[in-house]
């Protein structure tokens, strides 16, 4: 089927450690998203047999944006993109025009990801003080204050990287698949490791929010929004204590809003 609408449809890119998703845009909303393993994009014609069908079914789409924490996925890809699409390829970086303010000690160090989930987190709320969560491979916290300032952040190791540490650095304990726990307290050692890494995760990012917004608090912000977004936050982010906005596709979200403030 075809699509148009007010705007042209816009290809977004979102290139994880783990899983690449794309997503076309139209009319500001995500139309339609793909998802594949970043490791599949280094295969041979893999990016033109993926785009195919969103360009019969998207005709004028044109441009498209890279939010990549990959460096050689990145030089891969802007070539393809380029040669696929007749417009122009965006990359998300420190370099852009962006929507809040980043005093960070490297700024080109700051990886795209974190910048395109600080712009979702400034569109979404405008004016207020910002907790941004990515629950993914790694878990990152930034904070934005009402000003749209930034302020800083955590980075941590994510559930699987936590679980594939504890086996590859001790003798005997096997690598576990991480999910909710049915029970707060394991009763064999690979319930042991399951319940400690993801109750474990859950106190971290309970208690680390909660410093962050007396920290604010004290500063004189108003309570901040709490965002999160990631290949785990579906699980996690329910169980914290702090009201959580699950927000799908935020990083790519945050790029197309990149996207809208640069072309």
């Amino acid at each position: 089927m075809l699509h148009s609408g007010k705007e042209p449809a816009v290809l977004v890119v979102e290139a994880g450690n783990t899983t690449t998703t794309f997503a076309v845009f139209l009319d500001g909303l995500v139309a339609d998203t793909v998802t594949i393993s970043t490791d599949s994009l280094f295969a041979p014609d893999q990016l033109p047999e993926l785009l195919h069908p969103f360009g019969d079914a998207y005709p004028g789409m044109r441009d498209a944006v890279l939010c990549s924490v990959v460096p050689g996925v990145s030089a891969a890809v802007v070539g393809q993109l380029a040669q696929l699409l007749p417009g122009t390829v965006m990359q998300v970086s420190s370099r852009l025009n962006l929507p809040f303010l980043l005093q960070y000690d490297s700024p080109e160090s700051f990886g795209a990801d974190r910048i395109a989930l600080c712009a979702a987190g400034r569109q979404l709320f405008p004016g207020k003080a910002v907790i941004a969560l990515d629950i993914g491979t790694a878990i990152t916290f930034d904070v934005l204050d009402g000003c749209g300032s930034y302020l800083g952040g955590f980075i941590m190791p994510g559930l699987d990287l936590m679980a594939r540490s504890l086996h590859e650095r001790t003798a005997q304990l096997p690598l576990v698949a991480i999910a909710p726990p049915e029970e707060l307290l394991g009763r064999s050692t690979a319930a042991c490791i399951k319940n400690g890494i993801f109750w474990g995760c859950v106190s971290q990012i309970d208690g680390l929010t909660a410093r962050i917004m007396r920290t604010l608090l004290d500063q004189g912000q108003v309570a901040p929004a709490v965002i999160a977004t990631g290949g785990n936050a579906p699980s996690v982010a329910p169980l914290l204590q702090v009201e959580t906005l699950l927000v799908e596709h935020a990083v790519a979200r945050g790029a197309h809003y990149l996207y809208q403030l640069n072309r």
